[in-house]
């Protein structure tokens, strides 16, 4: 099945359906991370961070074989690579980050990567930013300040390897923007799957460890969730414009809150929620001046 032809028909619009399938993709990436905390006990981050790119190509293959062998091949292997390296580490970050922080802390400080990504597509890309954007800018990172809270005595290292995860997250976004109109979204897709998945293959010959059947079943359910949650995503902004659907992927934040509160009694103290409303706001106004470029945080990038 080849990549769609360029048509002149004007894209669907429609605003519920979008929301629908991008808060679905929200619930599934929370609820991956929380499947996450859970296994981070009994399994290192090598292990997860590998079963959640093996299980998610397992997912997608069905959809990548109806592909013909020639639309894989590429000429653009820095890009690929470039984009593979930024989503892995940020992937390895946030699943780090997220058993040593509360649930919604982690996940709100890998959606920080909406707030990185116009800054560095203007080092990198040298794109225009906007007064509106250094403003929506200055307020979330006076959020990131209030969640990380520095010189009051709770400033953690699993909080930097957090904002760590936004920060490469946005470099794969941005080396993403970067392969557009060069590179269909179906290379990119594949080319990601496949080499995360052999590159977080190399530590288990120092790292591996064998999960029992119970363990074997989440770590599918975590691939699963993160092929869905992608999926999910992807229909939620064909289906309307970033602008109007892309705020919705902060519920994820509020997923993660319920859950981290119903499985772990975790509760964010006034300054974090203070912090977590500005990340929010911030994210929102970046989105809205965005009616075309660069879409928020995608699940491929670090989840």
């Amino acid at each position: 099945m080849p990549d769609p032809a360029p048509v002149t028909a004007p894209r669907p619009h429609d605003l519920r359906r979008g929301a629908v399938f991008v808060v679905g993709a929200a619930l599934a990436f929370s609820v991956m991370a929380a499947l996450i905390k859970q296994l981070a006990g009994p399994l290192n981050n090598e292990m997860l961070v590998w079963a959640r790119n093996f299980f998610s190509v397992l997912f997608l293959l069905p959809l990548l074989i109806r592909y013909k062998p020639h639309q894989f091949l590429t000429q653009h292997w820095r890009g690929h690579l470039l984009r593979t390296g930024a989503g892995l580490t940020a992937m390895y970050c946030m699943f780090w980050s997220i058993p040593r922080l509360n649930l919604a802390e982690a996940v709100l400080l890998n959606h920080t990567a909406t707030l990185f990504i116009p800054f560095i597509a203007w080092l990198w890309l040298k794109e225009t930013v906007t007064l509106r954007t250094v403003v929506a800018l200055l307020i979330g990172f006076v959020g990131i300040l209030l969640v990380l809270k520095p010189g009051i005595g709770v400033f953690s290292w699993p909080a930097v390897v957090g904002l760590a995860s936004g920060v490469f997250a946005a470099v794969a976004m941005v080396s993403i923007r970067s392969m557009a109109g060069i590179e269909p979204t179906t290379r990119i897709v594949l080319y990601f799957s496949v080499l995360g998945t052999l590159l977080s293959t190399v530590p288990l010959a120092w790292a591996w460890q064998t999960p029992t059947w119970w363990q074997w079943l989440l770590l599918a359910a975590i691939g699963g969730l993160a092929a869905a949650g992608q999926l999910l995503l992807t229909r939620g902004y064909m289906s309307a414009a970033a602008a109007q659907v892309g705020p919705f992927t902060y519920s994820s934040v509020l997923f993660a809150a319920l859950l981290g509160w119903l499985f772990w009694n975790e509760s964010l103290d006034p300054r974090s929620w203070y912090g977590a409303g500005l990340v929010v706001a911030a994210g929102v106004l970046l989105i809205s001046a965005r009616r075309s470029g660069i879409q928020p945080l995608s699940s491929d990038s670090a989840k």
